[in-house]
């Protein structure tokens, strides 16, 4: 429940990224794309849709992501997207298995350099 909570909230914050800030835009620039984060089963998955330097998302999976992040299992999936160092936590997870990507790895990348936009700010 954590996990499918914690995609949709990311769904959340990227759209509200994608309104308004422009740093965040940029990077959508010429992006057409789908992406989708999932459990390897497939019973949780929530894919994100970029188009018109915007982004959405949607509950379940798509048929044809450009890219796909597929985690062990929930618990994992959660507490990777939560860890202190995630680009660690997601080689890491990718030596051992535990995470598995499916299609293009340069989007991949580009996805993670997103997510540097998400922080929260640090109160002053």
């Amino acid at each position: 429940m954590k996990f499918r909570f914690l995609l949709w909230a990311m769904g959340l914050l990227m759209a509200r990224a994608s309104r308004n800030n422009p740093a965040f835009k940029q990077q959508l620039k010429d992006k057409d794309l789908v992406f989708q984060m999932q459990t390897l089963d497939g019973k949780i998955a929530r894919h994100f849709i970029v188009s018109d330097e915007r982004i959405s998302s949607k509950g379940g999976v798509h048929p044809q992501p450009a890219f796909a992040i597929a985690f062990k299992d929930a618990a994992y999936g959660f507490a990777t997207l939560q860890a202190g160092n995630k680009q660690l936590a997601f080689m890491q997870g990718i030596q051992d298995k535990n995470i598995q990507i499916k299609g293009n790895p340069a989007l991949v990348m580009w996805f993670q350099g997103l997510m540097k936009y998400l922080k929260p700010k640090k109160k002053r």
